[in-house]
């Protein structure tokens, strides 16, 4: 027991856990075709008496943007793909050749921007993607354009989005990721038009959270024996 508490004394990391990325890329599908179908503004219709009341748009054909095409923006890709949406995609270290294996062409953010009917955001956040999508960049965009992101709040700049999407520059937004979470009830996201919204929800499957408590037991019987797993 002595040397158990002498390892556990020295030991200064911390355990992590495992944790699935299909669900994340499973949602932003998910958003994708809410707002192309315009399905919270049909619901609401329908709850309130009436039929009909819009007209979505069909995906084959339009051309998807992935801005960042690793281990997500890769199976977005793939499923939109199968819906017979084009895609292009970019991010820093994106390569022509590694776009073309995923079935994309690659393209500049600004030409990606331009030219997408949907634009998916999927980077990690730091310094070089923080608030990479912001008025300017938003202006590039067509006024018939979608924008989704499940990756991080604070890669798009959400005044300059709530003010694209108060003055109609842009068809629509999907969210699932803030700056600030939980988002306080006075945020100015909630009131801004043409969003659809969900609560940091991408990774929270039933499938994650047993892989999470699965792995966070298993860190702690192995810190408790003085030999720590998964250490970051």
């Amino acid at each position: 027991m002595s040397h158990r508490i002498a390892l556990l004394d020295d030991y200064l990391g911390v355990c992590g856990t495992g944790g699935l990325s299909y669900p994340t890329a499973e949602l932003a599908i998910a958003l994708l075709l809410d707002l192309a179908r315009d399905l919270p503004a049909q619901q609401a219709s329908l709850r309130a008496g009436r039929w009909q009341s819009t007209a979505g748009i069909g995906l084959n054909g339009k051309l998807l943007g992935v801005i960042g095409l690793g281990t997500l923006g890769s199976r977005v890709a793939r499923i939109e793909q199968a819906m017979d949406m084009q895609v292009i995609a970019w991010s820093a270290h994106l390569s022509a050749e590694r776009a073309r294996e995923q079935g994309a062409r690659y393209c500049t953010l600004d030409e990606l921007l331009a030219q997408s009917d949907f634009v998916s955001i999927h980077l990690v956040l730091g310094e070089s993607t923080r608030a990479l999508i912001g008025a300017r960049e938003l202006g590039l965009m067509k006024r018939s354009a979608y924008l989704i992101n499940t990756s991080r709040g604070p890669i798009v700049d959400q005044a300059a989005l709530i003010e694209a999407l108060e003055a109609g520059r842009l068809a629509g937004a999907a969210l699932d990721v803030y700056d600030q979470e939980p988002l306080p009830p006075e945020h100015p996201i909630l009131r801004a038009p043409r969003t659809l919204l969900t609560p940091h929800i991408g990774y929270a499957t039933r499938e994650t959270f047993e892989v999470f408590y699965r792995d966070a037991l298993e860190d702690i019987e192995a810190y408790l024996a003085g030999r720590p797993i998964r250490v970051l």
